[in-house]
């Protein structure tokens, strides 16, 4: 599978509270969610994405509270990929969970910029990015079966004996 899309950047640290305040999670629907994604950060992103772009982030993105609404809000902006430097174990797992993909790359961000293009390559790991291509850990095992399936519910639903 090959994604690709225009490049949001964002730095270290990135925690689940800028990327929905707590003011916002007093709904469950995943559109009005992300209408709020990045919030902490940047008001305008959701009207900056669009369809099958990707996050690019330094180390620990989704860190602070295991809130599952973080990765929903994204998801639904039409995000269909985060790369990261390294993220917090809870949201990574949230992610596959809802259908995400988390990938992990070193060095990313040193070889990015906002708006770049970006093409990741899920079958041979590697992502593309200026021309350069970088060597990358994609989930695997039962990590893609699940994001394969659409998510943790959807791979439940296949898998009933």
């Amino acid at each position: 599978m090959i994604i690709k899309g225009n490049v949001h950047l964002f730095g270290d640290d990135v925690d689940t509270d800028a990327i929905i305040p707590g003011a916002y999670l007093k709904t469950t629907d995943p559109y009005e969610l992300a209408s709020h994604c990045m919030a902490g950060i940047d008001e305008n992103f959701p009207k900056k994405v669009k369809e099958g772009d990707i996050i690019v982030a330094g180390e620990n993105f989704g860190c602070g509270s295991s809130r599952e609404q973080a990765p929903i809000s994204i998801k639904y902006t039409g995000i269909k990929a985060i790369v990261a430097e390294s993220f917090a174990r809870i949201f990574y797992r949230n992610c596959i969970n809802i259908g995400l993909i988390p990938i992990t790359c070193k060095g990313i961000n040193k070889e990015i910029q906002n708006g770049d293009s970006i093409e990741i390559d899920l079958e041979n790991k590697k992502i593309t990015v200026n021309g350069k291509k970088l060597n990358c850990n994609v989930p695997k095992g039962i990590e893609w079966e699940i994001l394969s399936a659409g998510g943790l519910v959807n791979y439940a639903k296949m898998n009933k004996e």
